[in-house]
């Protein structure tokens, strides 16, 4: 049996990808030039930076400027986030009404203090009755638009929720659940519990999808997470900062074909050159020229991990004002290096294990559907 034979296409409703693949929302990352780089790798669904839903009811700059998609990116699959079911469904309704997307995956996965203390995010499913009338509102408002959700394991460990929410958003009609296989306890530290996508996988029909997330660094570890828990998907985060040839990797991998070589320095520096006219292709504006090539110094760390650049280099790719800067470093580096093995693995945040900030009394009674004063967040991005 090839690997080909052995993975199947991934359907969220109408919309259908060979490779059973998703980017993961990641805040100040999954904007359209980012993703434009990562749709050019391989295919996939690749979902934008996260929307509240108070900013897109109120007409927030801000979160207006983040609904951006690229002419030929399809399906636009935007992330919404929310604690209230009534703005929840008046932001699903404007996406339906004034086409602003194809698909909407709403944010019950972040742990970070500023969502969980307003009882959002990671927070919000441990309010089973409140999380049900949020996903109820979205799917209701969505018209023919396909919902989804992700969401983590629960809490900590004392308090694990995802069983649960992911019977009640498949009951409200959702198109497919993924879960990060994470308390929110534990943030990004520590190891992805595999095992939960698969009692995950066992706990919902088979018509509806299961993706899993967490530690999917490579190709190999895309195969084993779907070998191991008979997930339909995976969600990749992390995995691709700084790497967004593993698209082309998961793609060949889940075709059953042999992956490309790993890139040497010199191809990385191409694009390393791409990303950065993606990204002030997407984000330059007359009153801020150099906003995009400044958000591609984040970018240039995870890029160069493992390369022998130097202090230097790495202190002054940290100050770039422009594509040729850019291209002027690098290029005085030794471009023919194979890639590092030391590169492959964790990236991006992983931090400690800490301590849930949640608002007062939030797990006095869990099926109290009360939204929190001051809930609802009007800046989007995370």
């Amino acid at each position: 049996m090839t690997a080909s034979t052995r993975y199947r296409p991934l359907r969220i409703g109408p919309f259908v990808s060979e490779t059973p693949v998703v980017l993961a929302p990641m805040a100040g990352i999954t904007n359209a030039g980012f993703r434009r780089l990562c749709r050019e790798q391989g295919a996939g669904f690749y979902v934008c930076e996260m929307i509240t839903s108070r900013g897109l009811v109120e007409k927030n700059p801000l979160t207006r400027r983040m609904i951006a998609f690229s002419d030929d990116e399809s399906p636009r699959s935007m992330q919404l986030y929310g604690v209230d079911p009534v703005a929840m469904g008046r932001a699903v309704r404007i996406v339906a009404e004034e086409g602003l997307a194809d698909h909407v995956d709403m944010n019950f996965g972040c742990p970070v203090p500023k969502v969980t203390r307003k009882g959002g995010g990671a927070a919000l499913p441990y309010k089973r009755r409140l999380f049900e009338a949020i996903v109820m509102a979205a799917v209701d408002n969505a018209g023919s638009i396909p919902v989804t959700v992700k969401m983590r394991i629960g809490i900590d460990d004392g308090r694990h929720t995802y069983l649960d929410a992911a019977q009640r958003a498949v009951g409200a009609g959702v198109a497919a659940v993924a879960l990060h296989a994470r308390t929110a306890a534990q943030r990004y530290s520590g190891t992805a519990d595999w095992s939960a996508i698969a009692r995950l996988r066992d706990a919902v029909p088979a018509e509806i999808p299961v993706l899993g997330n967490g530690d999917v660094f490579s190709a190999a570890d895309a195969l084993a997470m779907v070998d191991r828990t008979g997930c339909d998907g995976v969600v990749v985060g992390r995995g691709c900062l700084g790497r967004p040839w593993l698209f082309g990797d998961l793609e060949a991998a889940f075709a059953g074909r042999p992956l490309p070589e790993p890139p040497t320095l010199r191809q990385v520096a191409a694009t390393m050159h791409r990303h950065a006219e993606l990204l002030e292709e997407h984000m330059r504006t007359d009153a801020d020229p150099t906003k995009g090539i400044r958000d591609m110094r984040k970018h240039v760390a995870w890029y160069l991990k493992g390369f022998p650049v130097g202090p230097e280099v790495r202190r002054r790719l940290g100050l770039i004002n422009s594509v040729d800067e850019l291209d002027e470093l690098v290029s005085a580096l030794d471009l023919d290096q194979r890639f590092p093995p030391e590169a492959d693995g964790p990236r991006g945040r992983q931090g400690s294990p800490g301590r849930v900030v949640l608002p007062e009394h939030w797990l006095d009674d869990p099926d109290d559907v009360t939204v929190p004063l001051g809930a609802e967040m009007e800046n989007s991005g995370g």
